[in-house]
Parts: C-alpha cells; structure tokens; sequence
C-alpha cells in the first residue's frame, strides 16, 4: 500500500488504466445512447489513454539509466500525451481531468491524501471550465463526486481517500439516469463516467495493491437519446470567452440578465499578470446586444451563436476567431475537414480544402491545421463528437500563433454549405460567422440499418430496421431502403427548401442515386438536387436540405 503516489505509481497507473479500459471497451462503447454501430465512447477513450502510454514510454526510454522524474513531470507527460491523442468528448474532458490533477500536483513534494483530494477538485473544476454548457448526469458529474467523497474523507491516508473517491464516483455514476432523461428511457448510465469510474477504481488499485472492481454497471442495451430543448422565450445561444476585470464583469452579468435566461459566467484566473479569462453563456432573442454587453466589459473572442431552430441543443454553433482581428493578420487562409469516406475527400479537396479521415484525434487535427501553412484556419469537425476535439486542437494551435475556428458542423453536408460561401475578401471573423450561418441553415438528415433492438421518438426498431433521422433523431422507421429514403425527402421538404444535397455512403446500393432524383423530379419538380459519391460508412444516404 502506498503512503503517497510517486512517478513509478503514476506509471502503473496509466499502463493499468489503459489495460482496464481496453477490458471495458466493449461494455463501455454499448452505453453510448444509439441504435447505430457507431457507439465509441469506450474505443475513444481507450485512444485517448493509449497516447498518454505512448508519451510516458517515449520519456521512460529516453530518460538516463536509473533516473526516476518526479510524479509532478510524469503527470503533466500523462495529460499532455492523453490531450494530442484525445478523441471524442469524453477523451477531451478525460484530458482535461488529467491536465487539471497534474496542475495542482506540480508543486507537491509528496502526493498524500488531503493532496489527492485538493487534486481532484481542481481537475473537476478544470473539467466543467473547459464545457461551454455543462450538462449534469455526464462524465463532469461523476468528476466532480469523486473530488466531493475525497474531500469528505478529510485524511491524508492516500488509500482512504483513493476508495472514498471510487465510491463516490460509482454512486453518481448510477444516478445518471435521474439526470438524463435520455438515460432513464434507455436504462443505462453515461458511457463518459463509466469510463471515468474505471480510472478511478485503477488508480485505488495502484494505490492498495488490490485488484480493480470488475463489476458492470446496471442497464440493457441503450436507445436514441433526446436533444435538449432551448429556452422556450428566447431563440439563440450566445457564448464567448471574456477577457475582462471583475468589475467589468459584474456589470455585464447583470445587463444579460436583463436579456434573457440561462445565465453562466465562470471565471477561469488570470495568469501571469494578464486579465482573468471568462466563459459566458446565456439565452437572448438580441445576439447583437449580448455581444455588445461582452465588447463593453472587455475582449471577447471565440464567439458561439446556436439558433435553437436549426441545431441541435446544447451543441455549440460557431467559435469565430477574435473579433479585433483585421484583414493582412497573417499569409493566408485554409479549411481542414473531417471526412470518412474517398468520395467525401475529393469534394472536399476539390473546394480547397484539407481532409483528415475518420474520427481524429487532437494531434491529428493539429498537424493538418500546421500543414496548411496557413495562420487563419477554419475547421469543420462534421460530427458532434468531434467537435470538442476540434476545439482542442484549435486551442493547441492557437498557442503556436495561430488562429484558428471551428464551425461545429454535425454532417458533410453542411461543412459543404460552409465552404461554398466561404469568401477570403472578408475578414476572418466575418468569413467564419458567414459558413456558420450557412451550415446552421442547412437542415440534415441521414438513413442507417439499426443495429439492435431500441426505443426510438419514432417507435421501437429492431436490427436491420432502417431507420431515418432527422437532426439526430429518428423520424421514420422503415424495412426497404429506397421507400424509407423517399420518407426522409418528404419529411424533409415538406418543411421547405430549395437544394437538397445528397451524399451516396458505402453501402448504397446501385441506382439509390437516379431513383432518388427522379423521386424528387416528380414529388418536387421546384426544388435543385444534386448527389454525390460520398463513400462514408454506416450511413448509405446523408441527405442536406437549404
């Protein structure tokens, strides 16, 4: 049993943490809330921790022949090597964890248990700052549960705090469902905190000498999960990161207040003489006079608007570059993609712009950003669970001089809609306000075969059902491909619309295409389509409607 947790105990740490998770992959990929065969929470995280291993034996082989760095220095190798490797939502916030423990460990000669728990708090902390909008029933709850049972133990006896910490951490994981609806419905828990439980319960077992828990969270297999809904009275979410004095603070927390709801300023310190850094969030009908209320009070920048109408909920809309940016900042412009598939690739590259394939991870986005050559990049993630990792990686760039944006788009076909208005005469922050706006304006779809039997907004669906969503939820549940896709138009522009988008995936079958053309030719001779080669998995049709 250790007395306090050295550099060899943060070793095992990670080696046993990674091997733990890789054992729960599976379990912990199936409580992902989707009928699809895309549920990757277990397989991100596992990424996340496998380049955390990478960076820590990359050091141990390069380091002198008995040298044994302090644990402050194998921790921040730990998180830094998890941040570049993270992918997905929950690898970023598992980083920033990691990140927020190696921070408050850096000046502790001996990691004890009041150590531990101060550690733990301020990584729970450093994980709620780096979530816009933090939603509770998540992996930021089970967080910051784990920092409460340590600081509740009040010993310095690292193992009592260590359990205490795995304790709480599990009782929040299983009230999860109490918090999300979505959950509840499903009868599961979240896929983040489990992955988090089973950290925690690795690292009391480096601690102890015991074994780590092996038990399985309660639940059967997950469902659709709901989107959340907007303030009813108010149509926009506006957020922006403020550098401001308190003062100045203060009195625009209290003209938002006057300007709508869900009001959350949190302040992040200031380092090293500079002004303290803000996120603010809150819920207006004015998106000009929030702003303004922000540029009163001092400097804001990476400025999020979310129409409630167009996106799903609590999914950030756009994080301009600094809006006291002007035009001549730097040499040159450029758009890095996320895109699955050949098809998709070339009508990226085709607009200009740089493909990184697949679900990448923050290192991978960085290098694609620097290859650019360019010092003002727009990325466009295509996928809300690669959007944290794209904001990672801008914030990474950002500190090589870089300014870089994400347009949070959900699907190809609406990085296509940002990218065909893109105009590089504008100044950056307008440029990247413009693709956000025509991303956020096109409405998506996509059809899939469901992959187990689920409790949908549209009914139950049983494997190889095709099912058609709309905005990530299922709208219509049905057993031929063509007539199910012919559903989806209909829902679609019975909405209105002038141009729809289709992208053909891997599994279309020959022909999906034309007929699908000439359904619309028929059923809407008013409205332009265009289809597309996209070659992307699990969905045979994506479908954009302007």
């Amino acid at each position: 049993m250790l007395d306090t947790l050295d550099a060899a105990a943060v070793r095992r740490w990670c080696a046993d943490g990674l091997a733990a998770l890789r054992h729960h992959q599976d379990e912990i990929d199936r409580l992902n809330v989707f009928p699809v065969p895309d549920g990757d929470t277990g397989t991100n995280l596992v990424l996340t921790l496998t380049s955390a291993h990478h960076a820590l034996a990359l050091d141990l082989d390069n380091s002198p022949e008995g040298a044994r760095p302090p644990h402050s220095r194998v921790l921040r190798l730990m998180a830094r090597g998890a941040l570049l490797g993270a992918r997905g939502n929950s690898g970023v916030i598992v980083a920033q964890i990691l990140h927020g423990l190696a921070d408050a460990l850096a000046g502790t000669a001996q990691v004890r248990g009041r150590d531990l728990a101060g550690a733990l708090d301020a990584a729970a902390a450093a994980a709620y700052a780096a979530v816009a909008s933090p939603v509770e029933g998540t992996v930021l709850t089970v967080a910051a549960a784990a920092a409460r049972g340590a600081a509740t133990a009040d010993s310095d006896d690292l193992a009592t705090v260590a359990r205490a910490a795995s304790r709480s951490a599990a009782a929040a994981l299983a009230r999860t469902p109490e918090q999300l609806p979505a959950l509840a419905r499903a009868g599961v828990v979240d896929a983040g905190g489990r992955g988090l439980c089973v950290l925690l319960d690795t690292l009391t077992a480096v601690v102890t000498g015991a074994e780590p828990s092996a038990a399985e969270p309660p639940g059967r297999l997950p469902v659709v999960v709901a989107r959340e809904a907007g303030s009813p009275e108010f149509a926009y979410e506006v957020r922006f990161l403020l550098d401001a004095e308190p003062p100045a603070v203060e009195r625009m927390r209290a003209t938002l207040a006057g300007l709508g709801d869900s009001l959350v300023v949190v302040g992040t310190g200031a380092d090293d003489g500079e002004l303290p850094t803000w996120h603010v969030h809150v819920h207006v009908n004015d998106i000009g006079a929030a702003i303004e209320a922000g540029i009163v009070a001092g400097r804001p920048h990476q400025i999020a608007v979310t129409r409630f109408d167009d996106q799903p909920d609590g999914t950030p809309a756009a994080e301009p570059a600094d809006p006291a940016a002007r035009p001549g900042d730097g040499p040159g412009r450029a758009a890095v993609v996320v895109a699955a598939g050949d098809g998709l690739a070339a009508l990226f590259v085709a607009e200009g712009a740089v493909v990184v394939a697949g679900r990448p991870s923050t290192g991978e986005l960085l290098d694609a950003i620097r290859s650019t050559g360019a010092t003002q990049v727009v990325v466009l993630p295509n996928d809300p669970n690669t959007q944290a990792v794209a904001r990672a990686a801008a914030e990474e760039a950002q500190h090589l001089g870089l300014r870089v944006s994400v347009v949070p788009t959900r699907s190809p076909v609406q990085a296509l809609a940002a990218l065909a208005v893109r105009d590089p005469g504008r100044r950056f922050d307008d440029d990247v306000i413009e693709m956000a706006e025509a991303a956020g304006a096109c409405r998506s779809a996509e059809v899939c075969v469901a992959s187990r039997e689920a409790l949908t907004m549209a009914g139950r669906c049983q494997p190889g059902d095709v099912l058609a969503l709309v905005e990530g939820e299922v709208h219509v549940i049905g057993t031929d491909l063509g007539r199910t896709c012919e559903a989806l138009l209909d829902r679609m522009l019975g909405g209105g619309g002038e141009l729809v988008t289709m992208l053909l995936g891997a599994d279309a079958p020959a022909g999906l295409g034309e007929a699908l053309r000439d359904y619309a030719a028929r059923r809407w001779p008013f409205v332009e389509v265009h289809s597309y080669d996209g070659g992307q998995p699990f969905y045979p049709l994506l479908v954009g409607v302007e």
